[in-house]
């Protein structure tokens, strides 16, 4: 069965009619029905849900974000009313005669018990995710049985697209939590029928164990967060061992750099595979779904296919919240149009997007869907972190690590921020921490860095320590961590 049916080669005018028609459907049967935060929101605003007729009329409604799910009443419990709460008078009053008649006629065959059990396997929370917690206040976003369903529909959709067939075995090393990520990847394998064996990262059977199950099961395909899989091809390369088997790995989680890519290829084919196709992913936990990169090989990316029978994606100027035009750069915001349980609209991911959203032909596998370019960088991570600025100098964080990647002899390496003396009214101090590769030139890395450091954001590390491997790994928590620390803030907070 093709997870993607015949929305993936709509031309895009039917697109944008499906999107309309879906969106009127959604609010109006849904939303603003069975939504207690929204209902509130639409009626604070003098929205009437009969107005938004099409994806043009979504500016009329506020923006959501991350915080409207911190405040509440009760501290914390703010998530409780994103979640759908529809009872019988609400249904009544929401829905049309004819699906009324369809649930009349299932209480008549089949007892009151059947509808009661149709609407929870439709409404009621069965599942939960969480937000991986940055900003030490991890959100619970949940899933009914409908949103499982496009849980696998999506997750087979990402197979399908990186051409992962069912005789195919996976091997899932993303950590074993209640995270996203971890969970795409298990109900998309079941999705694609695909024999996948989910390790738990490195907290379960650590990165020998990992190395072991690899030998053993042979999979063609390795998914994981990008720092762990190459810690993993990094041990396995020390050891010399035959992975050859391996043809694809998918990373998420974590933003992916042509050069990162480059690197995993170069260790993959020293252990003996040949022809390695590298593919990134995007996701978040607000909209309980990932999004697949087009294969494109060495051409490049063309970026990550949406599902617009599911969504609608807007790129929006982070500071006015104007919309943007086809391909321009800007902030990307999400709205759900095909959900149950926890649903957000106009929801600001704080990801800026340069290059926006394409709505052409994909060059590489001629899909008609909209696309994200893969050029995003996390702008929320940036402000959790309080690192906006360094020594008075306004800081991109996403270009360390770019840096650090276009540097071969680098082999792992952090950057840490604190205050001279630890003295919160002293100047900002950065230290970088490297493990190189085996002969690498110390005094050429450093002067490369630097250099790189000066041209690319305005700072000068203060020291750099060159450190063991093994001290790098426990530095970094690559084996216990959902996400490696790469880059710690230090400073005291104001």
């Amino acid at each position: 069965m093709d997870p993607w049916g015949p929305v993936a080669r709509l031309p895009r005018q039917k697109i944008q009619e499906l999107q309309d028609q879906k969106l009127r459907h959604f609010i109006n049967r849904y939303l603003y029905p069975f939504s207690p935060y929204y209902r509130r929101l639409f009626d604070q605003n003098k929205i009437n849900p009969k107005d938004i007729r099409t994806v043009a009329d979504l500016r009329r409604i506020p923006f959501t974000s991350k915080m409207d799910f911190l405040a509440g009443p009760r501290d914390g419990d703010r998530f409780r009313e994103f979640i759908l709460q529809p009872d019988k008078e609400k249904i009544r009053a929401a829905w049309p005669p004819a699906k009324l008649a369809a649930l009349a006629l299932t209480a008549a065959l089949r007892g009151k018990t059947a509808v009661e059990d149709q609407l929870a396997a439709e409404f009621k929370p069965a599942f939960m995710t969480f937000t991986t917690g940055t900003t030490n206040q991890p959100v619970p976003f949940l899933y009914s049985n409908y949103d499982m369903r496009n849980l696998s529909i999506s997750g087979g959709r990402m197979l399908n697209l990186f051409r992962i067939k069912s005789s195919e075995n996976i091997v899932n090393t993303f950590p074993y939590a209640p995270h996203l990520a971890f969970w795409q990847v298990v109900f998309g394998a079941l999705s694609a029928n695909a024999l996948a064996l989910s390790t738990g990262g490195g907290k379960v059977m650590g990165t020998e164990g990992n190395i072991a199950v690899i030998k053993k099961m042979k999979p063609s395909v390795v998914l994981g967060v990008p720092s762990y899989v190459y810690h993993i091809l990094r041990e396995a390369a020390d050891k010399k061992c035959d992975f050859r088997f391996v043809q694809k790995v998918v990373l998420g989680a974590a933003r992916v750099t042509p050069a990162f890519k480059a690197k995993v290829v170069e260790l993959l084919a020293a252990m003996g595979a040949n022809n390695v196709a590298v593919f990134g992913t995007y996701g978040f936990t607000e909209a309980r779904s990932a999004w697949a990169e087009c294969p494109a090989g060495a051409q490049g990316s063309s970026g990550y296919h949406l599902y617009p029978d599911k969504e609608i994606f807007e790129i929006i100027d982070p500071k006015t919240g104007e919309t943007k035009k086809e391909g321009e750069d800007g902030e990307l915001v999400y709205t759900a149009i095909d959900a149950r349980a926890s649903v957000v609209m106009r929801y600001r991911t704080g990801d800026f997007v340069k290059g926006g959203i394409a709505y052409d032909p994909c060059p590489h596998c001629g899909s008609t869907v909209p696309r994200i370019s893969s050029d995003i960088t996390r702008l929320s991570d940036i402000k959790d972190l309080h690192l906006s600025k360094i020594k008075g100098a306004l800081v991109n964080l996403s270009h360390f690590d770019a840096i650090f990647s276009e540097i071969e002899a680098v082999d792992e390496w952090q950057v840490e921020i604190k205050k001279k003396n630890d003295d919160r009214f002293d100047v900002d101090e950065v230290v970088v921490y490297l493990c190189g590769h085996p002969g690498a030139d110390q005094a050429q890395v450093e002067s490369q860095l630097r250099k790189k450091l000066l041209l690319a954001t305005e700072l000068a590390p203060n020291a750099i320590h060159w450190i063991l491997r093994s001290e790098i790994i426990k530095r970094l928590e690559l084996e216990t961590a959902n996400k490696e620390k790469r880059i710690v803030d230090k400073r005291p907070k104001e």
